[in-house]
């Protein structure tokens, strides 16, 4: 029974609209009743005074922390800042009414404000395209933990797989596996989190064929699941695979930020770990040594997510060796954390010039030209920074000679919903690039 509460989803409309028609009624009853005869304008005006002073408090905060500030790297929408602003609306009717007095007023004040902040919750949560149920919410790692084996110890017959010539095996399974696993950082000494494989059908038989394989990094806040669990990611592979006979690339999620707050940007530094050396190094050793993989960077991609982006931007353009394909959803300019100034400091010894260095920009400028490379670049139409990096990273990339397409999401900004469009859309094209059967459409 509890399963089954935790996965009801908390996105569509059954629920929402219940939600809301009762945060409606309940602000509304609190706003003007229960009221006594005496007063009753005086009080109900300065309810709704109140109510107004909190949602205006409400919109100068998100615009000073998100357009002043800049604390979370993206500028809300308005959809966003509408509920942000029922939410200080509700807690500011409440403090009048607790002010006011009366036991059942305050009762109401309560639900009211609990209903306005559930509301917002909500409505920020389908804007941002984020948890589709409660489960989502609260575990961050749902997949179950297995160890895999060394290949040496279990070394596979296949060659690299040739879509021309690949039939589905009997009894293999209709769907991708996705699983969790350890990744030591053994050369690194990064403090990781578990990441996430993706097995597509084709890698489940007894004796697989060499895959593709395609690295995605999760944004910042956020872990590795996130790309499967809130992207679609394996939902997008799946359809592909049950068009290709089971074959798709295996996917690796590791964990390049080490907490969901952190924010190593991608890069080795005394003060904040050896990131980079974890993904180009731990990481492309355990998945060698790990999975039946292909070999050569024409058949290795990596994607990503905002800070997830940047580094798939920071390593696929310095690694051209091992990364022949990129997929950038809503890539920053250059590693930062906070602002260059601070980055500068944390990761980069205070070395301005080493921070320019760091970015994807200069960095195409000194390995440049690139040969049979591939970078799709993704963002939301309303999402006006990011769509202005994307541009930048867009220009240089082809004075770089990279093979390139943007995929701009209609009517979405920096949230989950361009991260799905990019992916349904973009995938096909990095797929048919890394070797595998092309897609007609999107996924």
């Amino acid at each position: 029974m509890l399963h089954e509460l935790l996965r009801v989803p908390i996105t569509g409309s059954s629920l929402l609209v219940p939600v809301y028609v009762i945060a409606a009624l309940l602000a509304g009853w609190a706003l003007v009743g229960p009221l006594h005869e005496r007063h009753r304008l005086r009080r109900a005006a300065v309810r709704v005074g109140g109510a107004a002073v909190g949602a205006a408090i409400g919109l100068v905060a998100v615009w000073w922390t998100g357009d002043v500030q800049d604390d979370f790297g993206v500028q809300f929408t308005p959809v966003t800042r509408m509920w942000i602003a029922f939410a200080f609306a509700g807690v500011a009717l409440l403090l009048v009414v607790a002010v006011q007095g009366g036991w059942l007023a305050r009762v109401l004040a309560v639900a009211a404000a609990g209903a306005l902040v559930l509301s917002a919750g909500l409505g920020v949560n389908v804007d941002f395209g984020f948890y589709k149920n409660i489960e989502q919410a609260i575990a961050t790692n749902p997949y179950r933990t297995r160890d895999l084996p060394v290949l040496a110890d279990q070394p596979s017959s296949q060659p690299e797989v040739d879509a021309a010539d690949w039939h589905a095996p009997a009894g293999m399974p209709t769907k991708g596996e996705t699983i969790s696993v350890s990744i030591p950082g053994k050369v690194s000494h990064f403090r990781a989190r578990k990441a996430v494989v993706w097995l597509p059908p084709a890698a489940q038989v007894a004796d697989p064929p060499r895959l593709p394989v395609l690295v995605a990094l999760s944004g910042q806040p956020g872990q590795p699941a996130d790309m499967f669990q809130t992207g679609d990611l394996g939902s997008f592979l799946d359809r592909y695979a049950a068009a290709h006979d089971g074959l798709a690339p295996i996917v690796v999620s590791p964990d390049q930020l080490g907490a969901p707050n952190r924010n190593p940007m991608c890069v080795d530094s005394r003060r904040l770990g050896r990131s980079a050396t974890y993904v180009m190094t731990d990481t492309v050793d355990w998945i060698e040594h790990h999975l039946p993989v292909a070999s050569g960077p024409g058949a290795w991609g990596i994607t990503g997510f905002s800070q997830g982006a940047t580094c798939a931007m920071q390593f696929s353009t310095e690694h051209p060796d091992v990364f022949g394909s990129a997929l950038a959803i809503s890539s920053e300019l250059a590693p930062v954390t906070g602002n260059a100034h601070t980055s500068t400091a944390l990761a980069f010894g205070g070395s301005a010039a080493a921070y320019r260095a760091a970015a994807p920009v200069a960095i195409m400028a000194a390995h440049g030209p690139y040969r049979d490379h591939l970078t799709v670049f993704g963002y939301g139409s309303e999402d006006a920074p990011y769509r202005a990096s994307t541009e930048t990273l867009h220009a240089a990339a082809v004075r770089a000679g990279m093979q390139t397409q943007v995929i701009v999401s209609p009517g979405s900004a920096h949230d989950w919903n361009t991260v799905r469009y990019v992916l349904a859309h973009g995938l096909p094209v990095v797929l048919a690039h890394l070797g595998l059967p092309q897609q007609e459409g999107a996924l």
